[in-house]
């Protein structure tokens, strides 16, 4: 077999970009994520960030941010473990505890960091993980990693799940892994039946909230509000780059579970700590979710009704999602990009998922509409989206 060069290796594929001439990935923005959205110079409809609730630019944010770095300064120049751990740290680790309703939290630099972490920290390369087929990348990578049996289950589906369940050796730790929301398509995950599978097999729940936090349940507290789960007794881990309108990681669950973690977690112990100023625009976040989440979500629907409902009236391909998100089938990559080119040269940003991100001919457009968008740019995104149904 001939050897394949260093330099061969690393070479990227662009004939998908260089046939539909267009690249989505790394556009350079010039602005906030304000409403219209500034890219080379030019105004733009934010159909593509993760900014539910449309916090991520709220000048109460910004405020608090800036209190926090005249107090503490831009970093803390440590690990939580050693002088990254600041009593403003620790504060919103039992905010957040609070706000979940569960017993302890850790805050990592990112959830893609937390999810990897996660795993290596607690798992055996003799236990078992039976992961949903559509679980995201960090959940896997982290599994991987520790060199465990891996058993997929089918998407959503709680027969296969028990399937699976049923064929675990007993001696064996095993752990079911999945997300609330799948970001993709704007699944949800039958949670309560997933838990109380692995009540009932003995198996330890593992749920990535990072699309759900922020965004299901009636106060906005996620999956296991969503889900009426009390008492949960799993590992529970969410992105605050989203609904939360900041950045960061987290993984909560009961006191001994999180406690091993504080000392065992080497993408925690190992990792420069979160910013100060994130920190207090998490608790900022939080306390404004607390008291005005009905009134943003109502809004944040709306919008995604108005959205779904013109491209169900136009002839659009859609993905059967019951969340804030709206997804477009694209087809083979190809197809997908240049639906995304179509509706960036009218203005609008979008989120093209082509494969390996999902299957070969599965493309995806995904359209996310902030409540902080003006009724006047859905309006015009709506139209737009009517305009290119013939494409």
């Amino acid at each position: 077999m001939e050897r394949v060069s260093f330099t061969e290796r690393m070479a990227v594929d662009y004939s998908v970009v260089e046939k539909t001439g267009f690249n989505p990935y790394y556009p350079e923005i010039q602005s906030a994520l304000d409403d219209p959205l500034v890219i080379e110079g030019k105004p733009f409809i934010d159909l593509a960030s993760n900014n539910y609730l449309g916090l991520a630019n709220d000048p109460r944010l910004c405020m608090a941010a800036r209190a926090a770095i005249d107090k503490y300064g831009i970093s803390m120049c440590g690990t939580p473990i050693a002088s990254g751990y600041s009593d403003l740290f620790r504060k919103v680790e039992i905010l957040l505890s609070e706000f979940l309703g569960l017993e302890k939290t850790l805050i990592y630099p990112s959830c893609y960091q937390a999810n990897n972490g996660l795993f290596t920290a607690i798992m055996k390369n003799d236990d078992v993980a039976l992961v949903d087929r559509c679980a995201h990348s960090s959940l896997m990578e982290g599994i991987k990693a520790t060199g465990c049996k891996i058993r997929p289950f089918l998407h959503n589906n709680i027969d296969h799940l028990e399937m699976q369940l049923k064929k675990v050796d007993p001696s064996s730790t095993s752990f079911v892994v999945t997300e609330s929301v799948f970001s993709t398509e704007g699944s949800i995950a039958p949670f309560r039946d997933i838990y109380e599978m692995c009540l009932k097999y003995s198996a330890i729940p593992v749920i990535d909230d990072s699309h759900g936090i922020g965004v299901l349940g009636e106060s906005g507290r996620g999956i296991l509000e969503h889900a009426s789960i009390n008492e949960y007794r799993g590992y529970y881990t969410a992105s605050m780059g989203k609904a939360l309108g900041n950045m960061g990681g987290i993984i909560s669950g009961p006191e001994e579970y999180i406690g091993y973690l504080k000392y065992f977690s080497s993408h925690l112990v190992y990792s420069t700590a979160i910013l100060p100023s994130i920190l207090a625009g998490i608790e900022k976040v939080i306390k404004i979710i607390n008291l005005e989440f009905r009134a943003l979500s109502r809004k944040m629907w709306k919008y995604r009704d108005m959205i779904t409902r013109a491209c169900l009236e136009s002839g659009w391909s859609l993905t059967e999602s019951i969340t804030p998100i709206t997804s477009l089938r694209g087809g083979d990559s190809g197809n997908t990009l240049q639906i995304a080119k179509m509706l960036y040269e009218k203005g609008i940003l979008t989120t093209p998922f082509i494969y390996p991100s999902v299957g070969r001919n599965d493309g995806r457009i995904r359209l996310i509409a902030g409540a902080n968008l003006k009724e006047e740019s859905i309006a015009a995104a709506t139209s737009i989206l009517r305009q290119l149904n013939q494409w």
